[in-house]
């Protein structure tokens, strides 16, 4: 349970509750709450609604900004103790207050996104007051924007739970109460889920679980505030991929009999005109010398996990130069299933280090994906992104074979 709850106009029931988790976030929880007022005042007129900040006891005046912004709806405070950090552990603590409030729709958004919109609560709530169990945003994004997602996010959660859900680590979700409930019993698999590693875990839970998957169109990007992209990357990397890996062990025997994807239902396309996306600077040097850096560091790792086929396969890469730099998807895949297979039976020192060997395979993909899609459209570059998925579906049975 939350550390300190603060519930000033004693709210003991609601029909839709929007989380908002924040870490010192004084500068930008107050655009985000109005924008989050207005969404609910409009779009679920007659309805009992609620905002909840759950806050990772900020010292910045989160709290007071948050209760000082314009807007009408009513408010609760929830915040963890001081030693405590992360989103996980917010979103933990809003899933246990809102069981209490009886919720008909959930929504949760990031406090840190520059040009949040009142439409975007209608976007991820109503499918669910229709029926939906799970809505995942789908935001315009430069064809080199998230690499995490189209590098192995999209393929590899298509592969194995058989649904297209092209945006799982975004950040912002709408859930219904069954969805509620599940999170609240789910397994926490890894301390990794009280940081980055909760938007995935709650994906792969929703695909897992088969409840109805919606896609909210959104018609623009979402723009968050000025960060580092490379401060983060390692942590990111490891969390988010040990926690679908820890999750592959426990629903192994429903992705085994997973054959092949289906699409996911799409929301809200008929809305909106759609907005170009901010361009995406990708220094394609930089990223093979990252490539080629892993060589020197992991190479003996690399050649006890992945083996005699992979290995030779990786030396030819290597020795591509930058101008004619190429890595098989394929490839890349059975990397990606060896990698999952090995992690089941390392001890967690060990599928660290093994996690941090494969960042630079991943950054050599992603250099792979930018020559291969330099010249290409928006709408190209996602169609290639399609028929690598197939080839990750295509090489299925090989993970199954691997596993044991």
């Amino acid at each position: 349970m939350a550390f300190y709850e603060e519930n000033p106009q004693s709210v003991t029931k609601a029909d839709v509750i929007v989380g908002i988790p924040t870490f010192n976030e004084a500068g930008n929880i107050a655009q985000t709450t109005e924008q989050v007022d207005r969404g609910l005042s409009e779009y679920f007129p007659g309805m009992e609604c609620v905002i909840i900040n759950c806050d990772n006891h900020s010292t910045d005046g989160t709290r007071e900004a948050f209760f000082a912004a314009a807007g009408k709806v009513p408010r609760i405070y929830l915040s963890s103790p001081p030693e405590e950090r992360g989103k996980g552990v917010n979103l933990r603590n809003f899933f246990t207050k809102s069981k209490q409030l009886s919720p008909k729709a959930l929504i949760t958004v990031e406090a840190d996104v520059r040009n949040i919109a009142a439409h975007w609560i209608r976007d991820l709530g109503m499918p669910i007051i229709k029926g939906a169990g799970y809505v995942c945003p789908l935001y315009v994004r430069h064809k080199y924007e998230a690499t995490l997602t189209s590098s192995f996010l999209y393929p590899l959660l298509r592969c194995l739970y058989g649904r297209r859900v092209r945006q799982p680590n975004v950040g912002d979700f709408g859930f219904s109460p069954k969805m509620l409930d599940i999170f609240l019993e789910a397994p926490f698999v890894n301390e990794h889920i009280g940081n980055y590693g909760i938007d995935i875990w709650m994906t792969n839970i929703a695909l897992a679980s088969r409840v109805p998957i919606v896609q909210a169109f959104m018609g623009a990007p979402k723009v968050h505030r000025l960060k580092d992209p490379d401060e983060h990357l390692r942590t990111l990397f490891r969390e988010v991929l040990s926690t679908i890996f820890e999750l592959m062990k426990v629903y192994k025997s429903f992705w085994e009999q997973v054959k092949w994807s289906k699409p996911t239902a799409l929301s809200g396309t008929d809305l909106y005109e759609v907005e170009t996306p901010l361009p995406v600077e990708i220094d394609a040097a930089k990223l093979h010398r990252q490539f080629l850096a892993g060589f020197d560091r992991y190479y003996g790792l690399w050649e006890k996990v992945y083996g005699p086929t992979i290995v030779p396969k990786l030396q030819e890469i290597r020795s591509m130069g930058l101008q004619h730099f190429a890595f098989p998807t394929q490839t890349w895949a059975t990397i990606m299933f060896d990698s999952a297979a090995a992690y089941q039976r390392m001890d967690q020192a060990a599928r660290n280090e093994m996690l941090d060997a494969l960042l630079p395979l991943h950054l050599g993909k992603v250099l792979s994906f930018v020559k291969k899609t330099e010249r290409m459209s928006l709408q190209q570059a996602e169609d290639y992104v399609e028929t690598e998925c197939a080839i990750f579906e295509e090489n299925k049975p090989y993970i199954v074979k691997v596993w044991d």
